[in-house]
């Protein structure tokens, strides 16, 4: 069969013990009809069917499996190892769906016909790999399977490819842990490969001051940090507090006021500040908030690089989380429990740090987290429509709520 095949279809089949799609009675895999509808309804991918060539495809199959003579059987083999491969390669080819990565690392990898090829062989299923999509993030398969039973309306079928459009931009991590953010539903899941192990509420982004779809790694957590307020709420409120009530105002709220935002920065005296020129935006000014009960970052923060300043951290206000509707900050994500994802990240009780500000715990390795915006998802065989707070599918909850009857 090496022979009849070239490039690295041929590299697979020359090391191959055995074929891939035909079974040792000489009939066709279940798998290959399996591939053949995902080929032929490609289009809920973004892809043309016919630059899949599934027609094609089908003829193959129907030969195979009409006639099982060697000829045909060798043609379907090569023909679906070829398509698999390049059914992959489309998916997982970048496209701009509005994910900010901090490294090309963290984007779907690209892989090779053997590397693909070589992954369907190793699965302990051929059937179930492909079905399941096994190369793609875990909520792929299952959202994508609703278009094929759910008898819903055209707008929520429409709405459902434009997540899986989203959900193309996260990677399959079946041998890693990731954090998944959903800023549409403000919850937030551990993976660990490709199974969620918990879960837990977040606050997220007015829709004033959206949280972007960003990914990076976590690498650190930090105890007891302080609040370095962004300069945008210096100016709206700290200054404007500062001239109504004086230096007193700071105190009371913890407020340091430093001479800039190098490590070895020295605290200033608030007096000596022009506050009506840090109001009219005409002095950037840094201020921090010390560690403490009223600290808005709570007990516990965790970074990860992106140019948006976005990171996790725990909140005082543990009352917003009780809300349905999660949409408060000014772009950062407040934890439910940070101590619980303390000791997932750091594999364990969460590490004690030794006393005094910003004590930094280092992740044994870093843990990629994805911030994606999802308002469709699978539930059973139903698309189920989650809210859309920030409009950007241009649908309230009223509206989908509307879809989803």
């Amino acid at each position: 069969m090496a022979k009849s095949a070239g490039g690295e279809l041929r590299t697979f089949y020359a090391y191959a013990s055995s074929p891939l799609w035909i079974s040792p009675d000489g009939s066709l895999d279940p798998a290959a009809r399996a591939l053949l509808e995902l080929v032929q309804t490609a289009e809920y991918d973004g892809i043309a069917p016919a630059a899949l060539e599934a027609a094609e495809l089908a003829e193959a199959i129907q030969a195979a499996e009409a006639q099982r003579t060697p000829e045909a059987l060798e043609r379907a083999e090569l023909l679906l190892s070829r398509t698999l491969a390049a059914y992959v390669a489309a998916l997982r080819r970048p496209t701009d769906a509005g994910m900010i990565y901090e490294h090309d690392a963290l984007r779907p990898e690209l892989p090779s016909t053997y590397l693909t090829l070589d992954q369907a062989a190793k699965a302990p299923s051929l059937q179930e790999y492909v079905r399941g999509m096994a190369w793609m993030h875990p909520l792929y398969a299952p959202l994508r399977r609703t278009l094929l039973t759910e008898g819903g309306s055209a707008a929520a079928r429409q709405l459902a490819i434009r997540n899986l459009e989203r959900i193309r931009q996260i990677p399959a991590q079946p041998r890693e842990r990731h954090v998944l953010v959903d800023t549409a539903s403000a919850r937030l899941w551990m993976y660990e490969g490709n199974r969620p192990v918990d879960s837990m509420r977040v606050v997220v982004g007015k829709p004033d001051s959206q949280t972007p779809s960003i990914s990076g790694w976590i690498r650190h957590a930090i105890a007891d940090p302080y609040w370095n307020v962004p300069s945008d709420l210096v100016r709206k409120t700290i200054a404007p507090g500062v001239l109504r009530g004086g230096a007193a105002y700071l105190k009371a709220r913890g407020y340091e006021v430093l001479s800039g935002w190098e490590e070895e920065a020295e605290l200033l005296d608030p007096k000596s500040v022009d506050w009506r020129a840090v109001q009219r935006g005409e002095l950037d000014l840094r201020v921090r908030q010390r560690p403490g009960a009223s600290n808005a970052m709570g007990e516990m923060k965790f970074e990860f690089p992106n140019p948006f300043g976005i990171y996790l951290h725990d909140t005082p206000d543990k009352d917003l989380l009780a809300k349905e509707a999660r949409y408060f900050s000014n772009g950062c994500i407040r934890l439910e429990d940070a101590d619980r994802l303390a000791r997932w990240l750091l594999g364990g009780t969460a590490a004690e740090a030794s006393s005094g500000p910003e004590q930094k715990i280092d992740l044994a390795r870093p843990v990629p987290i994805y911030v994606a915006y999802l308002t469709a998802h699978a539930d059973g065989d139903r698309i189920a429509l989650g809210p859309d707070p920030y409009g950007r599918d241009k649908l309230g909850g009223t509206a989908l709520a509307a879809l989803a009857d």
